[in-house]
């Protein structure tokens, strides 16, 4: 009979375990004292496995009894075991917890999924310049010092029409920079209606305050009209400012003033007027089939001094803030403080680069930038991966849940076009469950794909789970998945 005090003498030494040669390759690669550490804390749990009989000591999870203890570590497999969970340890505690999702929520843009994907030359782009020194803030031709604005403030000067142009890291950055420069301690006019919140409780008027600046409200929710601006601008008005509605839309009787004729307004008064076009885009969208938004040169065209948009929502590069228009009032932009604190690093001017050189071409614009592909891919191509995955999902739930083949719409996103959607094609899964266990079996299967080695988010609907497949790409590396899901139905 094997005895705790046996046991308790069978124990390997630290030193003999890091001494295995499967944990060589694992020492190489994250350090001894890492290793060590885990070692330690596995060996710990063996000798109170041993005294007080619970551990996790086995690299099984379950709770292992004292005998069953004792007959591992007597077994001539136990080194090898007990070095094999090790190793699990370390790569637990070194996975990372930024990880790519498979977004099938219905929403493209989706903000708390990163927005817009990166086409491939901007990702080539990032990759060179993180890799290296690059010319960031170095003038080639004279040695000197150079201005990060540079590598950008071109291609928007020739995408949009604008005499200068500077970037922040995003475009709430934009309209605090544009704020606090051009009106510290003065009035801002904005119309009521426009007094929006743009996401994480993040609203307008608070922008204005940490601005120091006085946001003056015009008009009424639903109508503002040209005279309200005029009879609100005083001495201590600094400029009038134009936001464009996002995540929502006011319909019925409603008035807003076109930007042509507030900019006719603030020169009359000497005034600034700054447009905020949140999202933003380049080119007139429905060239590619989709609805209007209004672009950055129309606006400036309409008069608009500045425009500030955001960089990966509809622009489809990575998260910033552009700021273009006037020179003077760009100069006088960057020669605020918070500039500094707000600019962008090399990562982030190398992408945008690239995506903003991507334009020079609108007509490949669908082929090579991930959002538009997204936004433009045919429903018959949808419906085609939805019917190649229905049965594999079928196969895959079982008797877990019903899976068929849903017309849905799609959402564009991040304050784009609030009110328009793209129709599309969806999986439906519905738990089967006795009667007062659906919610429960329907918690249990959203948090099945979503714990899976790539998650699967999609969007609740109606007491089922709705796969919206307009943005699924990858249909192989979905269906790679699907065995694991198997699996772990098998085990519930």
């Amino acid at each position: 009979m094997i005895t705790d005090k046996d046991s308790l003498r069978r124990i390997p030494s630290v030193e003999k375990l890091l001494r295995m040669p499967v944990l060589a390759g694992l020492i190489e690669r994250v350090g001894h004292e890492s290793v060590k550490h885990h070692v330690i804390a596995r060996l710990d749990d063996l000798r109170r496995s041993l005294v007080e009989g619970e551990s996790r000591g086995k690299p099984e999870t379950k709770p292992e009894t004292k005998p069953e203890t004792a007959l591992w570590l007597a077994s001539e497999n136990f080194l090898e075991e007990f070095c094999a969970a090790v190793v699990a340890d370390v790569g637990e505690g070194l996975a990372l917890s930024l990880c790519p999702v498979f977004n099938l929520s219905g929403t493209v843009i989706h903000t708390n999924l990163g927005r817009a994907g990166l086409p491939l030359a901007a990702i080539a782009a990032m990759q060179r310049a993180a890799a290296r020194p690059v010319n960031l803030e170095y003038d080639l031709q004279d040695g000197g010092r150079g201005d990060r604005d540079s590598h950008i403030q071109p291609l928007v000067r020739e995408l949009t029409g604008a005499e200068d142009a500077t970037v922040v890291n995003n475009n709430a950055a934009a309209v605090l920079l544009i704020a606090n420069t051009l009106a510290e301690g003065r009035d801002v006019l904005i119309s009521r209606g426009e007094l929006v919140e743009i996401g994480g409780a993040f609203r307008i008027p608070d922008v204005m305050t940490s601005a120091h600046c006085r946001l003056k409200e015009i008009g009424t929710t639903n109508r503002t009209h040209l005279r309200d601006y005029a009879d609100a601008i005083d001495a201590d008005t600094a400029l009038l400012m134009k936001v464009h509605a996002s995540n929502y839309e006011i319909r019925g009787f409603t008035n807003s003033v076109p930007e042509s004729e507030l900019a006719t307004l603030a020169r009359q008064h000497n005034l600034p007027f700054v447009s905020d076009l949140g999202s933003g885009t380049l080119v007139d969208l429905r060239q590619f089939g989709l609805p209007r938004e209004p672009t950055v040169k129309k606006t400036l065209q309409a008069g608009a001094n500045l425009v500030c948009f955001s960089g990966d929502k509809l622009l489809g590069g990575p998260q910033a803030g552009i700021i273009a228009g006037d020179k003077a009032l760009i100069k006088r932009i960057k020669a605020n403080p918070l500039k500094r604190a707000l600019r962008v690093d090399k990562i982030t001017v190398a992408a945008l680069e690239a995506t903003l050189s991507l334009y020079r071409d609108p007509s490949s614009l669908p082929r090579r930038l991930p959002i538009l592909m997204d936004l433009t891919r045919p429903i018959e191509e949808i419906d085609a991966v939805a019917h190649e995955l229905l049965p594999i999902m079928q196969d895959a739930l079982k008797d877990k849940a019903t899976v068929r083949i849903e017309e849905c719409q799609s959402q564009i996103g991040s304050g784009a076009l609030p009110l328009d959607v793209l129709p599309s094609r969806a999986l439906l899964i519905t738990p089967k469950a006795k009667k007062g266990e659906t919610e429960a079996a329907l918690v249990r299967l959203v948090q099945l794909f979503r714990n899976l080695n790539q998650p699967v988010i999609g969007r609740l609907q109606s007491g089922s789970l709705l796969f919206d497949l307009r943005c699924l790409w990858d249909t192989e590396g979905f269906i790679n998945q699907l065995p694991e899901i198997k699996r772990r139905i098998g085990t519930t």
